[in-house]
């Protein structure tokens, strides 16, 4: 049975645990919202009954999902996102389209949303379906937002989970073995940066000479090159504001780095007209920047040519970090120099550190204090 509200609308606790408050409005027609508690039930009904008031209620015919999520994407995500992930939303919801494209948005259930997860996972693999996941549950947490639904029927859905990627840090007998051996190659300066400051690769080759200083051993971190639909390889700014960070550098690394720019304003001069100059640190025989796949393959026969284990280039950057982590540096520090959101997200990635690091917590504990005990003896 549904309870009266302060006269404000018919209010029932649902089977799956949420309270479900209606109210008629002025035009005749019923408005259902939605709470965790009938408290947060009430609040949203007198919104909703303030928005109708003050004509802010959306009227009309209700829309389909599909409709919504175009809204979605052209009026909120491509104002607040790269050009990278805007497209990556895009095709996501392109995904989504042949399976509850046509369903009402306020009728859209998570029954709906299963069904279409397992028809994709006949053709896509778990990850890209539980990235199809994480932007249908962005896009579903801004309609309850908006109060175009009552909640957010993702929540009760079971979304694949990807299988996990281990990363494989180089140890440092390896990097050692890795930069000697690649001292002549043309990216060693990279290599040398990668697994000294970890820097992600778009960040590496979005680097300015502008941005190095050599004589204060420093660098800022500003841009970052990334592939953009019908544009080709684009630098632009760095993801997010953390991402944007200045970087000490080591003296080895400086040194790489002045050889490397010596070598560049070689190829500069043998290129000729055929150089675009762009002033980029890392840049292709002719000044363009680089791609990503390019830089792998370039990685993949130099640890080739080194005797060392195939690893992604992104396991560089973990070499960084966990090598620091290793030796003691405290995790702030190394959130800062990986340009991490939080430091929940260091500690996460890197766990497997952590071990070593409660060890020597207990050894620092055992020089801190050293009682003498002598043995019972009966």
């Amino acid at each position: 049975m549904g309870r009266r509200g302060n006269g404000e609308g018919n209010f029932k606790k649902l089977d799956n645990g949420l309270w479900r408050a209606r109210v008629r409005l002025g035009d005749g027609k019923r408005k259902y919202v939605y709470g965790k508690t009938r408290k947060e039930a009430q609040e949203k009904l007198k919104e909703v009954v303030r928005a109708a008031e003050e004509g802010r209620l959306v009227a009309g015919k209700a829309k389909k999902t599909g409709e919504y999520l175009d809204e979605w994407l052209e009026g909120r995500v491509k104002l607040t996102v790269q050009p990278t992930t805007y497209d990556s939303y895009r095709c996501d919801v392109e995904r989504l389209r042949a399976h509850i494209g046509n369903v009402r948005l306020d009728a859209l259930r998570h029954e709906h949303i299963q069904r279409a997860y397992t028809t994709l996972l006949e053709s896509l693999s778990e990850t890209s379906v539980n990235r199809v996941h994480r932007t249908l549950k962005n896009a579903l947490r801004h309609a309850v937002k908006l109060g175009l639904i009552g909640y957010n029927p993702i929540e009760r859905v079971t979304a694949p989970r990807p299988p996990r990627r281990e990363m494989r840090p180089l140890t440092p007998e390896e990097v050692e073995t890795f930069l000697e051996s690649t001292r002549t190659d043309r990216l060693h300066a990279l290599w040398a940066l990668l697994v000294t400051t970890g820097l992600r690769i778009g960040e590496a080759t979005g680097l300015h000479w502008q941005d190095v200083d050599l004589d204060g051993r420093a660098l800022h971190v500003r841009d970052t090159v990334k592939r953009v639909k019908g544009k080709g390889l684009v630098v632009g700014d760095t993801k997010t504001m953390h991402s944007r960070r200045r970087i000490e550098l080591a003296r080895s690394t400086v040194a790489a780095l002045r050889t490397h720019q010596k070598r560049q304003e070689w190829e500069r001069r043998v290129a000729g007209e055929a150089w675009t100059e762009r002033n980029l640190v890392f840049c292709t025989l002719t000044g363009g920047p680089f791609d990503a796949g390019s830089i792998s393959h370039a990685k993949d026969r130099a640890l080739e040519y080194a005797n060392l284990p195939r690893v992604r280039t992104h396991d560089l950057r973990h070499t960084a970090a966990t090598y620091l982590l290793s030796q003691g540096v405290h995790p702030k520090v190394v959130q800062e120099l990986l340009g991490h959101s939080s430091i929940a997200l260091t500690m996460n990635t890197y766990s497997h550190v952590l071990p070593t690091l409660h060890k020597e917590v207990a050894d620092h504990m055992d020089r801190l204090y050293q009682p003498q005990y002598h043995e019972m003896t009966s």
